[in-house]
């Protein structure tokens, strides 16, 4: 068991990034994300498979992630509660309570640190105007998008994106060849 190997940063491909929304001006906010996968197989490679357990509680609501301590003999739990999602309530609820708790364990908190993500989009290719609000189009491929990150000492120092296209979208810090 390696409880510091739950707080090392994930790597660029444990990470999702979806538009939170888009502007008149037609610049996205990006966020970053992990799904439940990421934090099981986390869970999975530090612990061990058998030596960690969730149980949901208020209707999904609460997740609680408890590890089995040898040395003390007893299961130590951490808890956080969700939220609903847009597409799959009960799912989206026990997924979100899940992954709150694991970050109670370390994994994935370097997203709280990650920069805000904006993109100008291209206009009438990648966004588009619906009823005076801005929508993403069915051209704008974000899962195609290729993202690079670095980490030093586990703190982020450079994050980037390039689009299907091999153009650069969005770049944060500076890359350290020797690292």
């Amino acid at each position: 068991m390696n409880l510091e190997k739950l707080k090392e940063p994930l790597s660029i491909n444990e990470i999702d990034f979806r538009i939170q929304s888009i502007n008149k001006g037609g610049y996205a906010t990006i966020l970053a994300y992990k799904d439940a996968r990421a934090d099981m197989n986390r869970l999975d490679d530090a612990i061990g498979s058998l030596s960690w357990k969730r149980e949901h509680t208020r209707d999904n609501q609460n997740c609680i992630v408890s590890i089995w301590s040898k040395e003390i003999g007893q299961w130590i739990s951490k808890e956080d509660t969700g939220a609903e999602s847009f597409t799959e309530k009960e799912k989206g609820l026990a997924s979100d309570s899940f992954k709150r708790a694991c970050f109670n364990w370390g994994i994935g908190r370097e997203l709280y640190d990650y920069p805000v993500i904006k993109i100008q989009l291209v206009k009438e290719t990648e966004c588009y105007e619906d009823n005076g609000k801005m929508k993403q189009s069915f051209n704008l491929r974000l899962r195609e998008w290729i993202w690079f990150s670095q980490f030093t000492a586990g703190k982020l120092t450079y994050l980037a994106c390039k689009d299907y296209n091999d153009k650069v979208r969005y770049s944060f810090g500076t890359y350290e060849k020797s690292v």
